[in-house]
């Protein structure tokens, strides 16, 4: 195997929130977090939203600029955190008109629009439940989650709302109002316009108490495997965003900030909406879907200095023959960071060498609320690995998780389940109505999070791939990114999915589903190449003993690859 490299990052202007890694985490605590926050006045609780709009309007804050939306049209529209504060408290206002209260659970189903985002942050201001869904979602996925989060209200356009909503109405038994952002008036009591309500609503609001344990959060998962998982988190989960927004993300008071992931996704509401407004700085959305160009001119013309954004995306960049340094002045960029699948290693070392910057990986889950395990700025990088836990995290690798009692992988390299201690503020509080499978993600005090890694000698933690996406060949247990790291650094590959396929000798055998870069055409003679390199790196049992070309990999609309949907592609095929 090759040896793994470690990158020194860059000299920036500014001097990290996080120098000392080691004292930061050795002197850590939870409780010491809330005194960088305000707390609701007169001790009376923990609100997200007040926290991320309402105590930014004094002082220097009020006219600083909250969220700048730029359009599919490219008009661009500005909002101050006292303008949001005025909106968020108008959205609030509706919500208490139409009787929607604590625990109620308010939906959006929108394109990134500013009433996503007012919607969002009025929602919480309300007590009430905010849960996204992506805009792109059929009706089924759309029904399975506002019938199972029982939601009350629905924000959505008319576009979407007769495309992909009037149709499962009589089905919705809890839903009491459906609001269109761009409908000018009524159609009727159930269906309303959300301009004329907020029009005639008060730009005054004032939070009830709200206790950090209170319901704010519901985040589906993809529901690849049957019915989606509703994952709830609450209040107190803003210390989780504060905190990594501070390490990880290293926010400063001047930065403007842009997330690309949609708020349908964890990440883009966690990270695209509430970490950023937290630290009071300026966050850019951009309603346009992926285009290399357009992505690369905004980083310029918007002045952007921390990115984040998803490994997909950044290997569709990579596909790309732009030079990128000589095209665009990317000279305020100062951090880019990745989240969604592990970054291969040879997307890090592309990014040092086409950007000028490293991309500082992390990982964490629906489950976890926030950033867990990240590279931060100023720490040698190690391309390829989660980094570090965050301060306040202790993470460790189980070897088994079939009893009461957990046995600790102690050699470093070992590979085992990923596991977190309980404690942190964004944990989260359960799956809605399913209270036995919350449960079973717990032993004693430690969450088994299903993914397995491994942690070097010194503290790094690698990524080795879902319990249930392991190979098992001829004997072997291979792991499909430490595969799929290797295929991605042989020039002509820009992505690659590695699964088991069954095979009446071996068990399963190792298959590579491989998109080629532009210049590269499909053909034996390439497949034979790309074989022959991993085989040399990898070793003949664990390299792919087959590779398939193909224009696309499947993924949610996350980004992550589907490999059960290539391995269910493949168990169809033996069958037939």
């Amino acid at each position: 195997m090759k040896k793994k490299q470690i990158l020194k990052q860059p000299l920036q202007s500014l001097t990290p929130n996080l120098t000392d890694y080691n004292e930061a985490y050795t002197s850590f605590r939870w409780d010491q977090v809330m005194a960088n926050l305000s707390g609701l006045p007169d001790g009376k609780g923990l609100n997200i939203a007040f926290e991320a709009v309402d105590r930014h309007v004094k002082g220097k804050g009020i006219n600083r600029i909250a969220l700048r939306f730029l359009g599919r049209d490219s008009t661009i529209q500005e909002f101050s955190y006292r303008k949001l504060k005025e909106e968020t408290n108008r959205f609030a206002n509706v919500l208490q008109g139409l009787e929607i209260g604590k625990g109620d659970v308010v939906c959006t189903l929108t394109g990134r629009i500013p009433e996503l985002y007012i919607t969002a942050l009025g929602t919480l201001k309300n007590r009430s439940v905010y849960c996204p869904l992506f805009s792109i979602y059929g009706p089924e996925p759309i029904y399975q989650r506002l019938s199972k989060g029982k939601a009350k209200v629905l924000v959505t356009t008319k576009e979407l709302f007769e495309k992909k909503v009037k149709g499962l109405l009589d089905q919705l038994e809890d839903l009491e109002y459906i609001l269109l952002t761009d409908e000018n008036t009524d159609r009727d009591h159930f269906i309303r316009s959300l301009k004329k309500l907020m029009r005639i609503a008060e730009n005054e609001y004032k939070i009830l108490p709200t206790d950090p344990e209170d319901r704010a959060l519901l985040h589906f998962t993809s529901g690849t495997t049957g019915m989606p998982k509703g994952v709830i988190h609450v209040h107190q989960t803003a210390l989780t965003h504060y905190v990594t927004g501070k390490y990880v993300l290293d926010f400063h008071p001047e930065d403007i900030f842009w997330c690309t992931a949609d708020p349908g996704w964890v990440t883009g509401t966690s990270y695209g909406i509430i970490s950023p407004l937290l630290h009071g700085i300026t966050n850019l959305v951009v309603e346009a879907e992926f285009d290399a160009r357009l992505w690369y001119q905004t980083l310029e013309d918007q002045n952007v200095t921390n990115w984040y954004t998803a490994p997909t995306a950044i290997r569709r960049l990579m596909r790309m023959d732009i030079d990128v340094l000589k095209e665009y002045d990317l000279s305020t960029l100062r951090l880019i960071h990745s989240v969604g699948e592990p970054l291969n290693p040879e997307a890090v070392r592309w990014s040092w060498e086409t950007l000028g910057l490293p991309i500082l990986d992390n990982w964490w889950q629906t489950e976890t609320g926030g950033i867990m395990i990240a590279n931060y700025p100023g720490m040698l990088i190690k391309p390829g690995s989660m980094g570090k836990p965050l301060p306040g995290i202790e993470a460790a690798i189980v070897k088994q998780a079939n009893t009461e009692e957990l046995s600790f992988v102690e050699t470093p390299g070992e590979s085992g389940q990923l596991a977190l201690k309980k404690g942190w503020p964004s944990m989260f509080r359960g799956y809605l109505g399913e209270k036995q499978r919350y449960k079973k993600c717990f032993i004693g005090d430690w969450y088994l999070t299903g993914d397995l890694a491994s942690k070097d000698q010194d503290g790094y933690f690698w990524f080795v791939g879902r319990a249930d996406d392991i190979i098992k060949t001829a004997g072997h247990m291979v792991g499909p990114f430490e595969v799929e790291n290797v295929l991605m650094e042989h020039p002509a590959v820009a992505e690659a999915a590695v699964i088991g396929k069954p095979d009446p000798m071996m068990g399963e055998l190792v298959k590579a589903f491989i998109t080629l870069k532009s210049k590269y055409v499909p053909e034996k003679e390439l497949e034979f190449e790309i074989r022959g390199f991993a085989r040399e790196r990898l070793g003949s049992a664990v390299a792919p003993k087959e590779i398939e070309f193909t224009d696309e990999l499947p993924k949610t609309r996350s980004g992550k690859i589907l490999r059960r949907q290539l391995r269910d592609q493949e168990r169809e095929k033996t069958r037939n």
